[in-house]
């Protein structure tokens, strides 16, 4: 096959302890699936039907383990967030998952960064427009290295966090997604058939806010490691 210049390196996340890499194809977030962040957010947390957002695959910034990146402050935006997210990737393919196998289709987990311009993203949701230019900015996905699920334990339990400048501003637990990592899933392969390769950035937890140039985030999923971010 011939092409009319060279097409882009494919984007990957480094494996934990691995020479490997994960080939990413889509990426997929959940909106509001904790309870007290949609309530932070003015919204009323009762568990409605998830809903989805995409970035593209090229947001997507692999931050190496025991590395600080460090990430342009975004232009366009006076309130740039972070939120704190797991991620699960999928390694199996498949629509109209069932709840029960769902997790069957998780080839492993990393820690994740939703960053994102909140003043455009509010604009755009008081216009009625879509989230693109708040949300699906260039490197606004940053991740730490994936684990294989076999290795992760008690996932739905693991505690959530993230700090700035060392000072607390996300601490929860996975348990408290309003629609677990399988059932996330399995309502998403309703609508899309998932393949190996997509990633699903499944919600952050209350707390978010914003982060200026020189600020530090570091955050985490227990049993995942960290993930620290310099705003340049």
């Amino acid at each position: 096959m011939s092409f009319v210049f060279d097409p882009a390196a494919p984007v990957a996340v480094p494996v934990a302890g691995s020479q490997d890499s994960f080939p990413v194809r889509r990426v997929y977030c959940v909106g509001r699936n904790y309870a007290a962040h949609a309530r932070e957010m003015g919204f009323d947390p009762d568990r409605e039907p998830p809903f989805f957002f995409c970035k593209p695959a090229d947001a997507v910034v692999p931050v190496a383990e025991g590395s600080t990146l460090s990430l342009p402050y975004p232009p366009e935006t006076a309130n740039l967030h972070y939120e704190i997210e797991l991620v699960a990737a999928i390694g199996k393919g498949g629509a109209n998952i069932a709840v029960e196998s769902a997790l069957e289709h998780v080839w492993g987990y990393a820690v994740g960064l939703d960053m994102t311009r909140r003043d455009l993203q509010m604009k755009m949701r008081e216009a009625g427009r879509p989230w693109e230019l708040g949300k699906a900015f260039d490197q606004s996905a940053p991740i730490g290295p994936l684990r294989p699920a076999s290795t992760v334990k008690d996932i739905d339990r693991a505690g959530i966090w993230l700090q700035v400048n060392g000072a607390d501003k996300q601490r929860s637990d996975i348990g408290k997604l309003i629609w677990s990592v399988a059932e996330t899933i399995a309502y998403l392969s309703r609508y899309f058939r998932l393949e190996a390769g997509d990633l699903i950035y499944t919600g952050t937890p209350e707390g978010v806010g914003p982060v200026v140039r020189g600020d530090t985030m570091v955050g985490g999923v227990d049993g995942l490691g960290t993930l620290s971010v310099r705003i340049a």
